[in-house]
């Protein structure tokens, strides 16, 4: 008697660690999908194909990323995400509001899975997270009276005429790359904003005006004066040996190798398009401000 009650207890505790052992097997992994067929953790890009949403992490800066009146998330940085990833399957972009500096610490920390506020790509920072393509580069841009009549393509050509005025907002970098391109102290007029370099330039007090190239469009767009015009095939300045164009880009997590693989497929199918263009225009970005087809890697070397 004393044997069979045994026998059956010990039954009772095989059967019990059977039964824990299939449910643990049945509950083994939080992940969905294929992911939890595969035991393979679900990837950021599988995560957000799944759920149809994205988080971005953005620093209210125009034109790149910023809130709008209405409150909606805007800006090239954010249209570009967007149009990337609708095409990708990810129809929604929610968007952290974070300090510049703080973007790279909040990606990192996984606060948000991209960061869209048009970032510039640098070796330091790439040090820390994985640049996409650039969706857009930035340089210098001169505006002059209409037909260019000093012939003015370039800051050494203000340099080689004496004769030539340049307008340039007090503090402003332009001031150090017309200097290190030979433009002398007297030829550069300072002006206190971007209205009141397009009023010099208006009122003939000066030959031309510099600025970045956005900042240069919108500026001109708002001023909507025929008289003036942007020169298109403006020579970008070469300071200290480097070009000071700057490119800007989406930036990922270090291992979310499939996410910005696929991101940079289908910005490279809107370059080609023409429909990246479509999508700077409305934000001051004109041709001149197109990546060109460079790649990040390219960039970084």
């Amino acid at each position: 008697m004393k044997s069979k009650t045994l026998q059956s207890k010990w039954a009772a505790m095989l059967t019990g660690v059977l039964a824990a052992g299939l449910l643990l097997a049945g509950c083994g992994g939080s992940t969905s999908g294929s992911a939890q067929d595969s035991g393979k953790q679900e990837t950021a890009f599988e995560k957000a194909k799944r759920q149809g949403y994205v988080t971005v992490g953005f620093a209210n800066e125009k034109p790149y990323a910023y809130a709008a009146p209405d409150g909606k998330l805007t800006g090239e940085a954010v249209e570009v995400a967007r149009a990337v990833l609708k095409n990708l399957g990810i129809k929604e972009v929610n968007g952290v509001l974070t300090e510049f500096g703080s973007l790279i610490p909040g990606l990192k920390a996984k606060r948000f899975d991209i960061i869209t506020a048009g970032m510039y790509i640098t070796p330091e920072r790439a040090k820390q997270v994985d640049f996409a393509n650039p969706e857009y580069s930035i340089g210098e841009a001169i505006a002059v009276k209409k037909g260019n009549p000093m012939n003015l393509h370039s800051y050494k050509d203000i340099a080689a005429n004496s004769e030539v005025k340049v307008g340039v907002m007090g503090g402003a970098i332009e001031i150090d790359y017309l200097k290190k391109s030979g433009v002398s102290d007297s030829q550069i007029v300072i002006v206190s904003d971007q209205p009141s370099a397009i009023n010099a330039l208006q009122a003939g007090r000066v030959n031309a005006i510099t600025m970045t190239g956005p900042s240069l469009q919108a500026v001109m767009d708002s001023a909507k004066d025929p008289s003036i015009e942007r020169v298109m095939d403006f020579e970008q300045p070469v300071i200290d040996g480097k070009s000071i164009r700057g490119y800007g880009a989406a930036v990922f997590r270090q291992g979310d190798d499939d996410f910005r693989q696929a991101y940079n497929e289908e910005l490279k199918k809107l370059e080609d398009s023409g429909e990246l263009l479509n999508i700077l225009s409305p934000f001051g970005f004109t041709k001149q401000e197109l990546p060109g087809g460079k790649t990040a890697e390219e960039l970084l070397k």
